[in-house]
């Protein structure tokens, strides 16, 4: 019995949770196909290399009790991981044979049995995906039934053996280029043994048509279609493509009965991550440069088509078997990268762009050589096969411009990109900017303050009514272009200079305050900006009152039903998620006010005077019914309330982290791997820096505490010998009334008894001298 097709390299799918294999399974329906097997490598969902993608397969006896059951298998493996998970949830929904069922067979039998045998098996189910997954710890995918593993080519080719169908997919990595030819060469090896028609689906680029001389050099206008590969020229760096393309088709002509091949050219592919045009929408999404590049002059025409309608496409190469064995998978677009550029930033991004010499572009570092080479093809194609012969449901048949909508949808969707809005509300001095600036720096979000934003405003106003002089100096642009560019970006200069005379006339009646009306509108509009649409943003401190948020946030029309609901309408659109009130007493706030540094308070409202007065105006606006608050748990979008006092600490960490746990995790872009290595690299050099300079802090110390004890040990001893000198001096002085008194009285005496001892020399020298001083005293 048939299998289904086994598609090494495709990928894992975000919203299936995980990277790796699926397999595709069914009810009962419609006549199987042969079996699928692709074989590619895919992308992580950052900007890293490539890890290596392990095919996924299916076993005959597993595949013969599916048979029994009604399904088809069908082994798969990824690209990228978005449009590869992309492609793998619409296969494993496919029913098996379904694009056969509204179009007539036209195919004759005498020419070719395949379609007349595939019309005629039993209805079947939905493909099965088995395979194994690129990170083995990763979760299995809810679509794949079992994971395999496969250790040798010798393993891979046994599997493949046992499919009827094999697809391959060599559009993202050169690398699959080999083991495609491969496998497709050792499979035509043993085309003698093979009981049924065996299938290899090649998917291949139209880069292998780059170098194209136009089908009529008088009307370039005229397209490419299926009918022309046998003149196609490859690209220069896309050579290996064309010859793998060769080969395989001149394999597919030696016994077509047993051994066919497909070549599926596809157009560049979008949808999910947005593959080659990725860069245009990360750059529009971060919004870090006014203006999105366009390489030249941008006129070339570029070939799409997306990820579901080349899924598709392959479904009916699958059921249908067409006499063509080379197809063009594109859609019906024209479009040129400045088209698809201005678009893409015109609904992702700044809404600008600007041309850069094509030199320039192989200085990013975000673009690899490939795509720079898919990026500055100009091709003009169509495929009349897929509009007469195939049952596709289109996607996006028009291409990504018109379907640019639904397009970024599934871009925010497959990368988990979600704009995140929060309002930080509070007394002064609780500390609300210095903790936004944290969360800012978190969530990667903008920071909105109102001083800014009427700044930033007022300057806008005053850019658009100054005269300009217009750049002509930009890359291959000409008047067309300029026009068409001005006309999109041009703003009523009238209405621009009418708003700016009536703010600075109110600011000056209102001695340098702007009433609300003012205030309400810049803010909209800074909260309606694309950049504040895509990350998200957090208000700092504003709307302070019920009815600024009512005007700030309610829905511009409102019906009278909405008028009378008790409710209020608000934009969904720039209206928070997250109300944070950071509360604390006057006292706290007060004596925290009080001990700030006399650097921080200088030229703020934080003097005591100001401060006080400050905060006795958010209290009396903070204790009516109706206030800012009230309003958001009218809505019920209901504040979390945190006491700062409690959770009080020099950097914010626990009030920060309360406020994590309440909002969860950011929604914007991770950091990729080469952004993960500098920061590792930085804080390695910081660490080091760090160490250094506390060693060379702690051997000055030590040295300036060594010298301190010389010092005082050298001014010890010379206090020690002034000391001792005194006291010498101070005992001789001391000394010499004694002396006199004991050589005037005592000592002629006394030296007269030593000299009698001496001659007489007695027996108790000391009782003889003791008795002679008795016996002579002039007292006695």
């Amino acid at each position: 019995m048939p299998r289904a097709p086994a598609l090494p390299g495709t990928g894992p799918c975000p919203q299936a949770g995980g990277s790796g294999p699926r397999r595709l399974q069914g009810r009962p329906q419609c006549p199987a196909p042969p079996p699928l097997t692709l074989r590619s490598r895919h992308w992580s969902r950052s900007n890293g290399p490539r890890p290596r993608q392990r095919l996924w397969r299916c076993r005959r006896s597993q595949r013969r009790s599916r048979h029994r059951a009604g399904g088809s298998s069908s082994t798969i493996s990824t690209l990228t991981v978005a449009a590869a998970s992309a492609r793998l949830q619409y296969l494993s929904t496919c029913v098996v044979g379904a694009s056969l069922e509204s179009i007539e067979n036209e195919e004759e039998e005498e020419e070719d049995n395949s379609a007349a045998e595939v019309s005629s098996r039993p209805k079947e189910g939905v493909y099965q995906i088995v395979g194994t997954l690129s990170k083995p710890e990763s979760t299995k995918p809810s679509f794949a039934e079992e994971m395999y593993a496969v250790s040798s080519r010798e393993d891979l080719f046994s599997y493949l053996l046992e499919c009827e169908i094999v697809l391959y997919n060599i559009t993202e990595d050169a690398n699959q280029i080999e083991e495609a030819i491969w496998a497709a060469s050792a499979l035509h090896m043993e085309i003698e043994h093979f009981t049924t028609q065996k299938l290899f689906i090649l998917i291949s680029t139209i880069m292998s048509w780059a170098k194209s001389k136009p089908p009529d050099p008088e009307d370039p206008e005229i397209a490419f279609t299926d009918e022309d590969y046998r003149r196609r020229k490859a690209h220069p760096n896309f050579t290996d493509h064309i010859n793998a393309e060769k080969h395989i088709l001149k394999l597919g002509k030696t016994n077509k009965r047993k051994f066919s091949t497909y070549i599926v050219a596809s157009g560049h592919q979008y949808g999910a991550g947005e593959g080659v045009f990725h860069y245009f929408f990360k750059r529009g999404w971060l919004s870090k440069t006014p203006a999105i590049p366009i390489f030249g002059d941008g006129n070339n025409f570029i070939p799409t088509i997306h990820i579901l309608d080349l899924a598709a496409v392959l479904q009916n190469v699958a059921d249908h078997r067409p006499k063509s064995h080379y197809i063009l998978a594109v859609d019906v677009s024209m479009h040129t990268l400045q088209e698809l550029v201005k678009c893409i930033s015109k609904n992702v991004g700044p809404g600008r762009t600007e041309k850069i010499p094509t030199e320039d572009a192989f200085l990013s570092k975000d673009l690899t050589q490939m795509h720079l080479d898919m990026l500055l093809v100009n091709l003009r194609m169509e495929s009349g096969l897929l509009k007469e012969s195939f049952n596709i449901k289109w996607v996006a048949q028009e291409g990504l411009v018109e379907n640019i909508e639904q397009i970024v949808k599934e871009y925010k969707q497959s990368r988990g990109l979600l704009s995140l809005k929060i309002l930080v509300h509070g007394p002064p001095g609780v500390g609300k900017s210095t903790i936004v600036e944290q969360l800012c720096k978190h969530y990667k979000l903008h920071h909105i303050k109102l001083k800014d934003v009427i700044s930033e405003a007022i300057a806008n106003l005053e850019e658009i009514v100054a005269p300009k002089e217009l750049a002509t100096d930009n890359v291959g642009e000409e008047g067309e272009g300029n026009d068409g560019e001005e006309e999109e970006q041009g703003e009523n200069v009238e209405e621009a200079q009418e708003l700016l005379d009536a703010v600075k006339e109110n600011t000056e009646q209102n001695a340098g305050q702007l009433d609300d009306e003012y205030v309400t509108k810049f803010m909209k509009d800074k909260l309606k900006s694309m950049p504040c649409r895509n990350q998200g943003y957090i208000l700092d401190g504003f709307p302070e009152t019920y009815e600024q948020a009512n005007d700030l946030f309610n829905l511009e029309s409102e019906d009278e039903q909405g008028a009378k609901s008790k409710i209020p309408k608000y934009d969904t659109l720039i209206t928070p998620e997250f109300v944070i009130s950071l509360t604390a007493s006057d006292e706290f706030l007060i004596n925290r006010t009080i001990n700030l540094p006399e650097s921080i308070v200088a030229g703020t409202h934080y003097t005591q005077d100001q401060f006080l007065q400050a905060l006795n105006v958010f209290r009396e606006l903070n204790t009516d019914d109706k206030t800012v608050l009230n309003y958001f748990d009218e809505i019920e979008i209901h504040p979390q309330f945190i006491d700062v006092a409690k959770l009080e600490d020099p950097e914010n960490r626990f009030i920060i982290k309360e406020i994590i746990k309440e909002i969860g995790e950011p929604r914007n872009y991770g950091l990729t791997d080469e952004e993960k290595e500098e920061l590792e690299r930085q804080a390695a050099e910081e660490c080091l820096v760090k160490e250094a300079q506390e060693k060379a802090e702690q051997e000055h110390k030590e040295a300036e505490e060594r010298a301190e004890r010389m010092a005082n040990w050298e001014e010890w001893n010379k206090h020690l010998e002034e000391v001792k000198r005194q006291e010498q001096e101070l005992l001789e002085a001391q000394s010499v009334p004694l002396r006199n008194y004991l050589m005037r009285n005592v000592m002629p005496m006394l030296m007269q008894g030593i000299n009698e001892c001496c001659r007489i020399r007695p027996d108790d020298p000391v009782d003889f001298l003791a008795e002679y001083l008795f016996k002579n005293s002039p007292d006695i």
